[in-house]
């Protein structure tokens, strides 16, 4: 019964709109290349290729007691420093104005230090930066890794979301807005859909003139191709 109410739909579409003949590939909505930008040696890997995440999941870590060794030691010089700053600050109308300001200082200083140690030590934990599936893995315990010479370990994609990015004759860059309808088909699927476009790419590819678009979509699996219509204005 939905075949068929679609197909009612796309054929009333038809009638009254102009067809603009357009192809596409299917990339995830959300993609991310992602690599540890500290040295040393990789300590664990808790994911491979297929697995599910969820956003600050952690995928892999580097050796890393000492960075943690490091950031405890930062951690105690702070709880000691705060205690001496506030008793300090509890007779502070009665020391010397530079001694107290001693005490202020080598607070402060402990607490940059901690947030120092904290950030050296998050450079060797590699977390995912939004909820998706790993699509790509490069890397195994054991292997050395280099801040200096950054390299892709992991690769992500959103779970389901997708985006159909078109391409479009470029004399057609008038007349291609966001909100317009598309008809597609997607290779080695029988099915017909409609979507809409999200977004038009402010440029046009000089190398084969086409402009480009955006369609959101889900479930299809990136790289695949497909052909369809941009449906433009009602005829007169």
């Amino acid at each position: 019964m939905k075949k068929i109410v679609l197909s009612l739909l796309l054929a009333a579409i038809a009638l009254r709109a102009e067809e603009i003949y357009a192809t596409f590939t299917v990339e995830a909505k959300r993609h991310a290349d992602l690599a540890f930008t500290a040295t040393g040696i990789v300590g664990n890997v808790y994911v491979d290729i297929a697995s599910v995440v969820k956003k600050d999941e952690v995928l892999a870590s580097l050796e890393n007691s000492d960075a943690k060794a490091s950031l405890e030691i930062a951690k105690t010089a702070l709880k000691f420093a705060k205690r001496d700053y506030e008793r300090q600050l509890k007779v502070k109308k009665l020391v010397d104005e530079a001694q107290f300001d001693k005490f202020a200082f080598k607070y402060e200083h402990a607490r940059a230090q901690v947030a120092l140690q904290q950030a050296l030590y998050d450079k060797t934990v590699l977390k995912a930066p939004f909820d998706g599936v790993i699509y790509e893995k490069s890397v195994e315990a054991g292997d050395a890794v280099s801040g200096a010479m950054i390299r892709t370990v992991f690769k992500i994609q959103s779970i389901k979301a997708r985006k159909l990015v078109l391409d479009i004759d470029q004399k057609y860059w008038k007349r291609v807005k966001p909100g317009l309808t598309f008809r597609y088909r997607v290779d080695g699927d029988a099915n017909e859909y409609i979507g809409t476009i999200s977004k038009v790419y402010p440029y046009a590819d000089s190398g084969n003139r086409k402009l480009h678009a955006e369609v959101e979509a889900e479930g299809f699996a990136p790289g695949l191709f497909g052909t369809g219509y941009i449906l433009i204005s009602e005829k007169k």
